[in-house]
C-alpha cells in the first residue's frame, strides 16, 4: 500500500476513533499542571499510542511478507478491497463484529479496567503506559490501517505505514485532549454519515494497488522475480 495513504485513514479515522479514544483522552490526568506540562504529557500518551500501532504494522508487514514470497499479494490485495467496499456499502460497524469473538472480548474488558485504574493515576509513565493500552482496543480504521501495512512491499514499510497512521490521528487526539469542546457531538455525527464513503474509497485503493496497472501512487507495478518474490516498482 503506498505510503501517502497512511496518514490519511489515520486523519480521518481519528474523527471516527474520538467516540472510543476520545473519551480516554478526555480523561487523561494532566489537568494540574501548566499548559506546557499538560502538552508533553498528552504528546507522551499519543507516543504510547503510536508504539502499539508501529509494532502491530511491523508484525502484519512480516505476514505480508509471507504473501508476498508465495505470490499472492496481489490476491490478498483485492480480498482486504472488496472486503472494505462491502463495509462502506453496508455501513458495516466492524468494532461490534471483532467484539462478537469471545476472546476479543474478554481481552478488551480487561484493557478498560486496566486503563480505568491508570486514569487515576498522575504519573507520567502511567500515560505512556495509557497510550499503550489503548493502542490495542477495537477500532475499525487501525483495522484499515493493518490492512495496507499487511499488503506493504516490505516489513519496514508494513512498520511505517502504522507509524504514519498514527501520526495522523494525533491531531484530533491533541484537540480531544486539551479542547474537548472542538470536538462537538454535531461534528462527530456530520463525519460518522461520511465514514462509508471513506470506506469505499480505501476500497478502491487496495483493490487498485492488487490489479498490477502500473500506475504511480495508485497501482504500482508488481513483477515476480524468483519464486514468488512480489517487487513494487
Amino acid at each position: 500500500m503506498q505510503l501517502w495513504t497512511a496518514f490519511f485513514v489515520g486523519l480521518v479515522g481519528s474523527f471516527h476513533c474520538i467516540g472510543m479514544c476520545g473519551p480516554i483522552a478526555m480523561a487523561l490526568p494532566y489537568r494540574s499542571y501548566s499548559r506546557l506540562h499538560s502538552m508533553v504529557n498528552v504528546l507522551l500518551y499519543n507516543f504510547g499510542r503510536i508504539l502499539t500501532y508501529t509494532t502491530l504494522g511491523l508484525f502484519f508487514g512480516m505476514v505480508g511478507r509471507g504473501f508476498a514470497f508465495s505470490g499472492y499479494q496481489q490476491w490478498l490485495s483485492i480480498g482486504l478491497g472488496m472486503a472494505l467496499f462491502l463495509v462502506g456499502l453496508f455501513s458495516l460497524n466492524i468494532e461490534s463484529q471483532v467484539l462478537k469473538i469471545n476472546w476479543i472480548q474478554k481481552t478488551t474488558m480487561n484493557l478498560k479496567v486496566r486503563l480505568s485504574r491508570l486514569l487515576q493515576s498522575s504519573r507520567p509513565q502511567s500515560l505512556f503506559t495509557i497510550g499503550i493500552l489503548n493502542g490495542f482496543l477495537p477500532c475499525g480504521f487501525v483495522y484499515v490501517g493493518l490492512a495496507g501495512s499487511l499488503v506493504s512491499s516490505s516489513v519496514v514499510e508494513g512498520a511505517l505505514y502504522m507509524t504514519l497512521f498514527g501520526l495522523g490521528t494525533v491531531p484530533m487526539m491533541v484537540m480531544a485532549s486539551l479542547a474537548s469542546s472542538f470536538v462537538s457531538l454535531s461534528l462527530r455525527r456530520k463525519i460518522q454519515k461520511m465514514i462509508p464513503v471513506f470506506m469505499l474509497f480505501f476500497a478502491c485503493l487496495f483493490v487498485l494497488r492488487g490489479l498490477n496497472l502500473g500506475i504511480p501512487f495508485l497501482s504500482p507495478f508488481l513483477q515476480t522475480e524468483g519464486i514468488g518474490v512480489v517487487i513494487c516498482h
